[in-house]
């Protein structure tokens, strides 16, 4: 089974039933990347985010990766009132 392009397991590779080591996609850490801090309307919500932000929810991944230091766990630090920066989805390799 492969994973589609919007998948943060599109990179890794896929042997029978089984996932093999995630080969992690990047994010550039461009320097315009706007701030945000994050509303309670988004609270653990990042697919929310994504789709208003990207017009799809299947981006909800890109925060995680593109904040490491603040979202460990990608839902659970996904928090009103965290501060984040936005990538932006052209920076997406």
């Amino acid at each position: 089974m492969a994973y589609s392009e919007h998948s943060p397991y599109s990179k890794t590779p896929v042997a029978g039933d089984f996932l093999g080591i995630m080969n992690s996609r990047s994010v550039i850490h461009d320097p315009s990347d706007q701030p945000y801090t994050i509303e309670s309307k988004y609270d653990m919500r990042p697919d929310l985010l994504a789709f208003n932000l990207y017009g799809s929810s299947k981006y909800w991944w890109l925060f995680a990766i593109r904040n490491r230091e603040m979202l460990v766990d990608p839902i659970q630090d996904f928090r009103a009132g965290v501060t984040i920066r936005i990538p932006k989805l052209k920076n997406l390799r």
